[in-house]
C-alpha cells in the first residue's frame, strides 16, 4: 500500500481548518444553523481545564454533534483563541486512514511550530472509525498535558468505551441526545409564538412558569415532533420531512443495527437483532417480558438479555424498571417497559401516526420518557400492581422511597371521570412523602387546582409538558 504523502495530508488539515487562512472572520460551517440548548454546559466543560480529560462526545446518529463541535470551534474564536491552536479531523475522511491520531497531531503541531505546553484545543470527529481509538486518546491525554482533547462518536464508540476500560479515568462522556420537544419548537422558530414563560417569585426563589397560547397548533407541532422532529436535518429539510422514513430507517436505524453493532460485537445473525429492534420500537411504552419478546421475535432469551445491553448502550432504546405498589423493585426483572430514545423512529418503522392513531397514548409517554436522556440523577420507574400502574414514579436516591409521580394520557377523559385516577389515590396514600398536586397529562386540559378523595391533581397538555421537562431538564433546581 502506497503511503500518502505529507504534502497532501497537509494540503487536506487546511482544507478542514479554513479558520486558519482566513482568521476569525472566516466563516465556519452550520455557524448559522441555532445552537442545541445543551451547546452551554458542553463549551463549560471544555473550558474547564482543572480536570484533565478527554471529552467524548456522544449520542445517536444525526442528532447534531458535528455540528456542535463547529459551534464550539466559533465559540473559541470569538473568546480569542487564535485560529491556528484549534485543529479538527474528520476521521472517516478516507486520507486518514491507517494513520495514528498522534501522527496526525504531530502534522498540526509541525505545521505551526506548537510546543507540547501550547493551550491548544483538539477535535477528533467520528472517532469510531479509528481503530482502537480509547487507548490511543488514552495516551495523548497522558503526554499533552496542556491539549484540550475533544472527541465525538456515535453508537460503536459508545459500546467501546462502555466495554473496555483502558480509558478509565482520562475520558469525560457527554451525551447529546436527539432534539427535545423545546429544541424543536426553537429550531422551527414557533417557541416564543406558542409557550407564554414568566418568572414568578416563590419566597426567595425564582421559578418558571409555562402556558400555552395554542393547544391546537401545540398539540399539531407535538404530533410533528413525534413523526420526524428529533433530528435536526429533517426539521430543516423538506425533502426529508416529506420521506422520513427513508431517512430515519437508512442512514439512522440500519447503520447501527445492521454494521456497528454487528461489527462491534460479532454479531453473526443480523435479521435475528433487526426482528428483536422492531418488536421493541412496535411496543414503544409498553410493557414487555423476556418470555414475550421471545415468542414474538423468535429470539432466544439469553440472546434477548445481550441484545437489550447493546441496543440501550447504542442510543436506540431505553429501559424502565418496574416497581410495585410498596416502591419494591422485583428480585428477577421478568417484566418492563422499552422505549425508543427518539419517537420518529416508529413513525419511520410503521408509517406516521396522528392524534387520533391507537399509539398516540404509547408515543406520547415515549416523548415525555426521552426528554429525559441527559439527566442522569433522576431515577425513574414505573409501578405496576394487581389493580392499578403509574407511568412515572421517581424514587429518593437516600430512602428508595417515591417522591413523586406522573400519569401520562393522550386523553381530557380523566378530568371529567376522576375515578379513573383511583389508582393515583391508592398509591398516594400508601406514600404520604408524594408530593402533590399529582401531575396528570391531558390533550388539551390545563387545571392546576383539582381536588379528588383528599388528593391534589393537577392537569397539563402532554404537548406543554413535554417542552417544559426539554426546557428545563440541563436545570438541577427545576422542580420535575
Amino acid at each position: 500500500m502506497l503511503e500518502i504523502s505529507e504534502v497532501d495530508i497537509l494540503s487536506r488539515l487546511r482544507f478542514d481548518n479554513p479558520w486558519w487562512e482566513q482568521g476569525v472572520e472566516g466563516k465556519i460551517t452550520y455557524e448559522n444553523t441555532p445552537r442545541r440548548k445543551y451547546f452551554e454546559t458542553f463549551y463549560e466543560n471544555i473550558l474547564d481545564i482543572n480536570v484533565r480529560r478527554a471529552i467524548v462526545l456522544m449520542g445517536p446518529r444525526r442528532v447534531g454533534k458535528t455540528v456542535m463541535v463547529y459551534h464550539t470551534i466559533r465559540a473559541l474564536l470569538d473568546s480569542g483563541v487564535e485560529a491556528i491552536n484549534i485543529l479538527y479531523i474528520s476521521l472517516e475522511t478516507p486520507i486518514y486512514t491507517g494513520l495514528h491520531l498522534e501522527r496526525i497531531l504531530n502534522y498540526f503541531q509541525k505545521l505551526f511550530e506548537h510546543k507540547r505546553n501550547a493551550k491548544l484545543f483538539v477535535f477528533f470527529d467520528e472517532i469510531q472509525y479509528f481503530r482502537n481509538w480509547e487507548v490511543h486518546l488514552k495516551s495523548l491525554v497522558d503526554s499533552y498535558a496542556d491539549y484540550r482533547f475533544i472527541a465525538t462518536g456515535s453508537a460503536a464508540a459508545a459500546l467501546r468505551l462502555k466495554s473496555n476500560e483502558s480509558g478509565a479515568g482520562r475520558f469525560s462522556d457527554y451525551v447529546l441526545p436527539p432534539l427535545t420537544f423545546a429544541e424543536y419548537l426553537m429550531f422551527i422558530g414557533r417557541e416564543s409564538e406558542l409557550i407564554k414563560f414568566t418568572t414568578i417569585k416563590d419566597f426567595d426563589l425564582e421559578k418558571n412558569e409555562y402556558s400555552v397560547t395554542n393547544i391546537k397548533a401545540l398539540n399539531e407541532e407535538f404530533i410533528n415532533y413525534l413523526n420526524f422532529g428529533g433530528y435536526p436535518e429533517a426539521v430543516f429539510s423538506e425533502t426529508i420531512r416529506q420521506n422520513p422514513s427513508q431517512y430515519i430507517k437508512s442512514d439512522i436505524i440500519d447503520k447501527v443495527l445492521l454494521r456497528d453493532l454487528p461489527s462491534l460485537y460479532g454479531i453473526n445473525d443480523i435479521q435475528e437483532l433487526n426482528r428483536l429492534f422492531t418488536t421493541l420500537a412496535y411496543n414503544s411504552g409498553n410493557e414487555v417480558s423476556l418470555d414475550g419478546l421471545s415468542k414474538s421475535s423468535g429470539v432466544a432469551k439469553n440472546t434477548i438479555k445481550r441484545y437489550l445491553e447493546y441496543l440501550e448502550a447504542a442510543f436506540l432504546i431505553r429501559r424502565v424498571e418496574r416497581i410495585d405498589n410498596n416502591a419494591k423493585r422485583f428480585k428477577r426483572a421478568i417484566c418492563f417497559k422499552v422505549y425508543l430514545t427518539n419517537p420518529s423512529m416508529r413513525a419511520a418503522l410503521f408509517g406516521q401516526i396522528d392524534a387520533n392513531s391507537e399509539a398516540m397514548g404509547a408515543m406520547t409517554e415515549t416523548a415525555i420518557f426521552s426528554q429525559w436522556q441527559h439527566n442522569k440523577v433522576v431515577e425513574l420507574y414505573y409501578a405496576r400492581w394487581k389493580s392499578g400502574e403509574i407511568d412515572i414514579v421517581h424514587l429518593d436516591k437516600i430512602n428508595q422511597q417515591p417522591s413523586w409521580i406522573v400519569e401520562v394520557k393522550w386523553s381530557d377523559r380523566p378530568y371529567r371521570t376522576l375515578a379513573e385516577l383511583d389508582n393515583c389515590i391508592e398509591f398516594a396514600n400508601k406514600h404520604p412523602a408524594i408530593s402533590q398536586p399529582i401531575l396528570v397529562t391531558s390533550q388539551t386540559i390545563s387545571d392546576k387546582n383539582i381536588q379528588y378523595k383528599g388528593v391534589e391533581f393537577e392537569f397539563c397538555p402532554s404537548s406543554l409538558y413535554a417542552h417544559i421537562l426539554g426546557a428545563n431538564i440541563l436545570s438541577t433546581s427545576f422542580d420535575f
